[in-house]
């Protein structure tokens, strides 16, 4: 990404790597601010490695009714919201099988290999098992049931963060990557925001591999090659495909997509890794530009992604 005239500054957030450009560059320390105010209330909002974060409140009061904060509400509102649109494909309720999948703490903190765990083939108890009362911010989650945020809460923060970013700024416009879930705000620069497609959102930016150029909305990537460990020799990932409580085991190794929103793109990217190859068809009638990498490395360009 070409870095002319832009203010940048490359930061760490949500356990992950955090990007921030502005095409007004007097605007940067007012952005950042902005962002970061974000960004620390999705923490505390939705962290589910935090013990005092609402979200690890809601799960331990599981069997009651809980009255939670409005950016909480938006939360599930959105993984609720993605539930649906993919036909349960992607689902809030996956959160005691990451834990059994050996994601239950940041994942900096995860080691990379250990012991042998038992795993058996268990179908989540399913997002309809949340009664949630948007307009009075009450959300019921049966005994039994974990509610994880991971495919749409740290998207949100983007969203959030961009907006936010730009309206300090009050002109120009403004990108914000947290961990690849890509959202911008504002008037992009002449050429488009350039977005570098890799699976790792840490890889350093490589003129070799394939970027396109967004303007508005959203772009994220999810993938199965980078969040791993290894437990008596299985690999595993985060990604859980809710029908069978399981680290997913399909045709897609990484996913990429562009929508309206970031929070939408990552709702497709992390549901065309569970559909498998059903996603195509999928992408392509909800008419969502898609890149997605099958598992020997054959790129395949849906619903209008530009070829390279």
């Amino acid at each position: 990404m070409s870095t002319t005239l832009f203010g940048i500054v490359d930061d760490r957030a949500l356990g992950t790597s955090m990007r921030l450009i502005v095409t007004r560059p007097d605007g940067l320390a007012a952005a950042k601010m902005a962002v970061d105010q974000v960004v620390k209330s999705i923490d505390d909002a939705a962290s589910r490695f935090r013990d005092d974060s609402e979200l690890s409140r809601v799960n331990r009061e599981a069997g009651r009714e809980v009255r939670v904060s409005p950016l909480l509400a938006q939360a599930i509102a959105a993984s609720l919201r993605g539930a649906r649109l993919t036909d349960g494909a992607v689902d809030p309720t996956v959160g005691s099988a990451v834990k059994l999948a050996g994601y239950d703490r940041d994942f900096a903190s995860i080691p990379p290999d250990g012991s042998p765990i038992n795993l058996s083939v268990t179908r989540v108890r399913g997002w309809q098992a949340i009664q949630f009362d948007e307009g009075a911010r009450v959300v019921f989650v049966p005994r039994g049931v974990e509610i994880d945020l991971g495919a749409t809460a740290k998207a949100l923060a983007a969203d959030l963060a961009a907006s936010a970013a730009h309206q300090a700024v009050r002109a120009g416009g403004v990108l914000v990557s947290l961990g690849g879930d890509i959202a911008v705000a504002g008037d992009p620069p002449f050429e488009g925001w350039a977005v570098q497609t890799s699976e790792d959102s840490n890889a350093p930016i490589n003129d070799g591999e394939e970027t396109i150029s967004i303007e508005s909305g959203g772009i994220a990537t999810s993938s199965i090659t980078v969040r791993r460990w290894t437990r008596g020799g299985v690999d595993l990932h985060h990604i859980i495909d809710p029908s069978t409580g399981l680290p997913v085991v399909g045709r897609w190794r990484t996913a990429s997509v562009v929508a309206a929103s970031c929070v939408d793109a990552n709702i497709a990217s992390t549901a065309a890794i569970v559909m498998g190859d059903s996603a195509i068809t999928w992408l392509a009638a909800n008419r969502l530009p898609a890149r997605l990498v099958d598992r020997d490395g054959t790129v395949h360009r849906v619903s209008g992604w530009p070829n390279s």
